[in-house]
C-alpha cells in the first residue's frame, strides 16, 4: 500500500451511522484523499429519521430519512465521490428516548445482521482504510456505538478469515478540544451543543489518538459539503454564531486511532502521512 515512504491509499470506506457524520469527523481528509484519485466509498448506515429539522420548508418528520439520503449524495459530490450504500435502519434517535426502541431502529438490529452487511461492504471495496465511530460515539450515541462495534466486527471476521483486512481507523474528537470549543462558546455567550452532557464524558480521551491530518488546504471543501446537509446545518445555531476564523481553525486538524490492526507500526499509518 505505501512506496518508498509516498503515501498510496488506492481506496477508502466510511462507515457512519448519519448523513452528515463523515462530514463532522473526517470530511477533510475525505475531500483530499478523493483529491489524490482514491476510491472512496460511504456506507450510511441510518438514514437519521429523527435528526433536527433546521426549517419546515425541508423536510417533515415524514420525510426526513429521504430528505437526508439526498443531502448527503449532494454533500459527497462536492466531496469528491459517489458510491454511497445506504442499509436504511431507523435513527435510533439519542440514548435514553424512546426512539432507541423501535423495531427498526439500528439500535435493535441483529447483530449478526448489521455485521455481514457491513462486512459485504469492506469485501466488496476491498479498502485500504475503513473510517469509523470511535467506541464512545463521540457524544455517546447509541447509533454510533453500535456502528463502531460492528465494523470492528466485520473486520475482525474478515481477518480471522484469512482475507485482506484493511487498517481500521477511528475517527476521533478529543476531549480537550471539545472543553476548548464549549469555552469559546460561553465566552460569546452561546449556549453549546450537548450543553446537558457531562463534559468529561464527551469526546475522545485525548491519548487515544494516534494520527493527525491537516486538512486546512481542504477546509473550505469540508464546509461546503457540510452545509449542504441543510436539515441540520441551522443557520442560528451555535457553531453558525462562532466568528468564521474559529470555526475553520476548528476543522483544520482531524483526528484519528489506528486501531486495528493492534500492532501496527508508526510506518502502517497511512494517514500520517497523508499532505
Amino acid at each position: 500500500m505505501a512506496d518508498s515512504g509516498r503515501l498510496t491509499i488506492r481506496s477508502a470506506l466510511g462507515v457512519f451511522a448519519h448523513p452528515d457524520d463523515e462530514g463532522f469527523g473526517c470530511g477533510g481528509t475525505l475531500a483530499m484523499l478523493a483529491r489524490q484519485g482514491a476510491r472512496l466509498a460511504l456506507v450510511c448506515a441510518t438514514n437519521g429519521d429523527v435528526g433536527e429539522i433546521s426549517d419546515p420548508a425541508l423536510a417533515t418528520p415524514e420525510t426526513l430519512g429521504q430528505v437526508r439520503q439526498q443531502e448527503l449524495r449532494d454533500a459527497m459530490a462536492v466531496t469528491g465521490f459517489g458510491d454511497i450504500r445506504f442499509l436504511n435502519y431507523r435513527d435510533s434517535g439519542m440514548d435514553g428516548t424512546a426512539d432507541n426502541n423501535h423495531p427498526h431502529s439500528l439500535f435493535q438490529a441483529a447483530e449478526r445482521e448489521v455485521v455481514e452487511r457491513v462486512k459485504a461492504a469492506i469485501e466488496d471495496i476491498r479498502p485500504d482504510i475503513v473510517l469509523t465511530h470511535d467506541p464512545t460515539g463521540g457524544y455517546g450515541h447509541p447509533d454510533h456505538v453500535t456502528v463502531s462495534r460492528r465494523t470492528v466486527a466485520a473486520r475482525e471476521q474478515i481477518a480471522a478469515g484469512g482475507g485482506p483486512a484493511p487498517l481500521l481507523y477511528y475517527v476521533c474528537f478529543p476531549r480537550s478540544n471539545f472543553r476548548r470549543m464549549w469555552q469559546q462558546m460561553t465566552d460569546r455567550g452561546i449556549t453549546p451543543p450537548f450543553a446537558s452532557l457531562e463534559m468529561d464524558k464527551i469526546g475522545s480521551p485525548d491519548e487515544m489518538v494516534t494520527t493527525r491530518v491537516d486538512v486546512s488546504g481542504m477546509v473550505e471543501t469540508k464546509i461546503a459539503s457540510l452545509a449542504l446537509h441543510r436539515t441540520q446545518m441551522d443557520p442560528k445555531g451555535a457553531f453558525a454564531q462562532l466568528p468564521e476564523h474559529i470555526t475553520k481553525e476548528m476543522m483544520s486538524t482531524e483526528y484519528f486511532s489506528l486501531a486495528f490492526p493492534e500492532d501496527a507500526t508508526e510506518e502502517q499509518d497511512l494517514l500520517a502521512r497523508l499532505r
